[in-house]
């Protein structure tokens, strides 16, 4: 298996405009064109819907019973394993997800061979894909999904300090929730601890054992029932072994009748060994009754010893029990037994046993206090790092002066903290803001900048991103968005960039973009408005010039066009020497 997953191939069938199609994508740079309209965004829709995304009937093709995406992945071991642990079957690191949806909505995801929750696919999706569109420059402007980033970024030492500060906030909130309750408790306290000494006295009085109900109500009716088990046994051993009549005489019969024609017939000897086989059968049968027999005795004394260990199990039940299945009930109170103790102890202890707990809960809160500025530190120290690296990348997109921050705002630990200020996820509030130029405003950046700025922005995010969080493919759709010019050639530099260590796939209306391909793939439509399997066509160099020169000019035959497409192609090639 490779290091690296990828996507090898997707297949589509009866999706939107696409009637059916199949892409071989290779490592590297993919780039997907055509004319607005030719159903581009509809394979990524698929892919989406292989991985696990919300399933919509009105996706499917007109005319058509259900729409089929199925893609193939080359995957690594550990991603093996994941996919394994799901059900799914993996044969020689080649994973197979795939997605039908039904005209009535009704959906089926299938991994590997095996049937799973669509919830199964967008898990193993995490591992294999990351999608870059326009939903993520709106997510983005978002605080969680700010943190969650660079949190991301952060990597191990995060997940270190965040463990730590969240076993720190559960035991406080668990330990401040029991307090409370206890406080509440006081005024009912003598009739609480009263209850719990009775039950706890008659658990130990009862001396339950796991599953005594269904044994006991078994052996009382055995015991109930000694002389009809002793005239059903008495009347199949007369059956079997009486002398005269029995089924043992009969085969004896029959098997010695048999033993006059051995070796003269093969099928012959086939039914005379059946009958052997049947008398000995038999034969143990009537002796396994006649032990029966023997150890079948009435014992008035034990059933009477059983019906009163029964009456008093049901008398337990009925005060202490609840509506379940008697042997579970016994289950259930035996670990209320357990904890009778402390919460005697709890309840006993009153005022007392309250102040020792909120000196717990005092030296908790100081550890809890310790965790989140330790986790509030790390974050800080990845946001410079982050910063430094995005603007960095930012720079390389024809945006020379503008600035990439993340800042960490946390209260003051060294004042007065509310409860309300820490949350599961620490005390920290992540804002990711853009400087335009030198000694200019930080401003938010959703409110700051264009959205040709923003898709540049979430392409150096994913650069930086993949450097420490790399996934095997990354999709990228509509990244050109607002971009033209020299600023679209640096956004393909980058996209080929990041290709050189993991597989990239684009959407893209840029020729600028499309240059840097190392497989293009053009989508077109037939005369009937559909996309068939021979309209995705993957392009040789010299339809790569004609196709580029396309969206360059909007004209087929533009020799200008072919000439700027021909110097383009140059570009990316002396680039790459």
């Amino acid at each position: 298996m490779s290091d690296r997953s990828h996507l090898e191939e997707i297949s589509i069938r009866s999706i939107g405009v696409i009637d059916q199609s199949s892409l071989e994508l290779s490592p590297g740079l993919n780039v997907l064109t055509g004319e607005t309209g030719a159903g581009k965004t509809m394979i990524l829709t698929a892919l989406q819907l292989v991985l696990g995304g919300k399933s919509d009937s009105s996706l499917v093709r007109h005319g058509s019973e259900r729409l089929l995406a199925s893609a193939r992945f080359s995957v690594n071991k550990a991603i093996a394993e994941i996919a394994i642990e799901s059900g799914a079957d993996v044969e020689d690191g080649t994973l197979i997800l795939t997605r039908t949806v039904n005209a009535d909505g009704k959906s089926k995801a299938v991994a590997g061979g095996a049937n799973v929750p669509a919830a199964t696919l967008a898990l193993l999706a995490d591992h294999l894909v990351e999608i870059h569109g326009q939903a993520a420059n709106h997510q983005i402007v978002k605080p969680a999904r700010q943190r969650e980033l660079l949190d991301r970024f952060i990597g191990g030492d995060l997940s270190k300090a965040l463990q730590q500060y969240q076993e720190n906030f559960n035991g406080f909130n668990e330990l401040k929730a029991r307090i409370k309750a206890m406080r509440e408790s006081v005024s009912k306290r003598d009739s609480q601890i009263a209850e719990l000494q009775e039950f706890s006295s008659a658990w130990i009085k009862l001396k339950a054992v796991r599953g005594e109900v269904a044994s006991t109500n078994d052996q009382i009716s055995r015991l109930s029932s000694v002389e009809d088990l002793r005239v059903a046994a008495d009347g199949a051993t007369q059956a079997i072994a009486n002398e005269e009549e029995g089924s043992l005489t009969s085969l004896g019969a029959a098997r010695r009748f048999l033993d006059l024609a051995k070796g003269k017939d093969g099928k012959l000897d086939e039914i005379a060994g059946r009958i052997s086989e049947g008398f000995f059968l038999i034969d143990d049968a009537a002796r396994d009754l006649a032990s029966y027999l023997t150890s079948l005795e009435a014992d008035p004394g034990q059933l009477d010893t059983l019906q009163s260990r029964k009456a008093e199990l049901a008398a337990f039940l009925k005060k202490w029990g609840s509506s379940a299945e008697p042997d579970e009930d016994l289950v259930q109170l035996a670990a209320k037994a357990k904890n009778a103790k402390i919460e005697i102890d709890d309840l006993t202890g009153g005022d007392e046993r309250i102040a020792e707990l909120d000196k717990e809960l005092g030296d908790i809160k100081k550890k809890l206090l310790s965790a989140a500025e330790k986790l509030t530190q790390v974050r800080a120290a990845g946001a410079t790092k982050l910063s430094l690296a995005v603007s960095e990348e930012i720079h390389q997109l024809s945006m020379p002066h503008t600035q990439y921050s993340v800042s960490v705002n946390s209260p003051d630990y060294k004042g007065a903290l509310k409860e309300s200020d820490f949350t599961l996820l620490g005390c920290d509030e992540v804002s990711m803001q853009i400087q335009g130029h030198k000694d200019g405003p930080l401003i938010a950046l959703g409110k700051g900048a264009s959205g040709g700025e923003m898709s540049r922005i979430m392409l150096a995010l994913e650069v930086v991103l993949a450097a420490t969080h790399p996934v095997g493919t990354y999709i990228f759709d509509e990244v050109d968005a607002g971009v033209g010019g020299k600023a679209a050639i640096e956004v393909g530099r980058r996209l080929a960039a990041l290709a050189k260590h993991t597989q990239v796939i684009v959407v893209t209306h840029l020729p600028q973009v499309a240059a840097w391909a190392d497989s293009h793939f053009v989508v077109k439509k037939s005369s009937d408005g559909t996309v068939t399997a021979s309209d995705v066509q993957a392009l040789d160099a010299a339809s790569r010039v004609e196709e580029i020169a396309r969206m360059l000019a909007g004209l087929e035959e533009s020799t200008s066009a072919r000439e700027h497409a021909a110097e383009l192609l140059a570009m990316r090639g002396q680039a790459r020497k």
